[in-house]
């Protein structure tokens, strides 16, 4: 999507009040003029050395089998982006070679592990892991897309919900899920077998090994796995500690690192609103959505009870939105994320759940109506990046919104500062 000029979003959020039928209209007519899809501005960053899209090579040129090559081709892609171009010679090597490899959200990732995964020689088990229900479903409807002409292969999930008896055969040659669902497979209902797994991918790696449940199970895993199977980590950021325990854990392993510099999303236009309180925060953000009807957005709270109490209030103003929060049922969890996907409802509020992984195209803006920040009230620049993340897909324009209180302008200072990448003011908060 391209984004209309800063002028005009001034011009929205300082114009006085409740605009009339007429002018929201031509306002709306407006944006839609100038957020229009264009494959040119992908092509042009993936001709730009600077740019993490950047690509000199064809994916005929990775020596992929053909019905991969035209399942690529059909879902968009025209050329490797610069972590495919880099980690897929690598990663198809023979004999296979180790991986932990970073890249900013929205530049392939999850693509090149599937293209790995897909490429076997051979049809032994593939394992993903990923931390949460919502990612290891797309993780898997990727594999489903990219691998549909190639014959006997499967996918199957390890994830809350997905109850198989014990003793029952999994015959599908990629399992993806989360890592206690997994270990529950493999050493409770033995439904499978670590020594016939040939791929191992940790997605979202930083967390997986940053969290102490998930760094446990996904240890205990990766521990019995046998001696030739090929280990791949991917994650958007690495924290110094994080990368040398990933180094201690993944024998002789190939390393594509980005310089901090490398770690803004450029393209994606950053602003922030400067709020007394929480109500002064809902102002901004109805005043927000009149501008949503172009896209969809993702509103990012910090607690359950937060989230909650927005959706509420935004859906009493007449407002149709979703929540997507840790406490749903996966039942629940897939039935929102779908919705969402399908346009029913313009507007998902969410905490951290949703910050990682979830991939949906039409997402032009991002509010974060609460700074992240670590269990020390520090912030969570890491949270930041992938939440943001969530808009300006693979090279594509994107805003993000950060609603402030005047006492966490530090919070907001240190992002910045961190990033190297400063907001840009609206104030006051619009009364509606």
């Amino acid at each position: 999507m391209v984004i209309c000029s800063l002028s005009f979003f001034l011009f929205f959020f300082f114009h006085a009040h409740v605009v009339d039928l007429a002018e929201n209209s031509l306002l709306n007519k407006l944006i839609r003029k100038s957020l229009v899809e264009s494959n040119h501005h992908v092509e042009v960053l993936q001709r730009d050395p600077s740019s993490p899209l950047f690509s000199v090579k064809t994916f005929e040129e990775l020596h992929l089998k053909k019905e991969l090559l035209q399942g690529i081709y059909e879902m968009g892609f025209n050329r490797p982006s610069k972590i495919q171009e880099t980690a897929l010679p690598m990663m198809l090597a023979d004999p296979p070679q180790n991986l932990i490899a970073q890249s900013q959200s929205g530049t392939g990732k999850t693509a090149a592990f599937v293209l790995a995964m897909l490429s076997g020689k051979t049809l032994e088990l593939c394992l993903c892991l990923a931390p949460t229900y919502e990612l290891a479903v797309q993780t898997g409807q990727v594999v489903e897309k990219m691998g549909k002409l190639c014959v006997n292969i499967g996918v199957a999930y390890a994830v809350r919900g997905n109850r198989i008896p014990r003793g029952t055969k999994i015959e599908e040659q990629i399992i993806i899920g989360t890592p206690g669902s997994v270990l529950d497979w493999c050493f409770k209902l033995k439904l499978l077998d670590v020594q016939k797994i040939s791929v191992f991918v940790l997605d979202e790696a930083d967390v997986m090994i940053d969290t102490q449940g998930f760094l446990d199970q996904s240890v205990r895993i990766q521990r019995t796995l046998p001696q030739r199977c090929q280990m791949l980590l991917f994650s958007a950021t690495f924290e110094d500690a994080v990368l040398r325990f990933a180094e201690q854990i993944i024998p002789d392993p190939n390393i594509i690192k980005l310089r901090r510099e490398e770690m803004t999303l450029t393209n994606i236009r950053q602003y922030y609103f400067l709020c007394e309180n929480k109500q002064d925060k809902y102002k901004a953000l109805c005043n927000i959505y009149g501008s949503i009807t172009v896209g969809q957005a993702i509103i990012f709270c910090q607690t359950r009870r937060n989230a909650k109490w927005l959706s509420q209030k935004l859906s009493q103003d007449g407002h149709k939105v979703s929540i997507l929060s840790g406490e749903l049922t996966v039942e629940q969890r897939a039935a929102v994320i779908q919705r969402f996907r399908d346009g029913k409802e313009k507007v998902l509020v969410t905490t951290n759940v949703c910050a990682r992984g979830i991939d949906v195209k039409q997402v032009t803006i991002v509010v974060n109506f609460k700074l992240p920040t670590n269990q020390l009230q520090c912030p969570d620049f890491e949270t930041y990046l992938h939440r943001i993340g969530r808009t300006g897909r693979f090279g594509k324009k994107g805003l993000a919104f950060n609603m402030v209180e005047r006492h966490n302008l530090p919070l907001l200072h240190s992002i910045e500062e961190h990033f190297s990448k400063y907001s840009i003011p609206i104030k006051p908060a619009l009364h509606v």
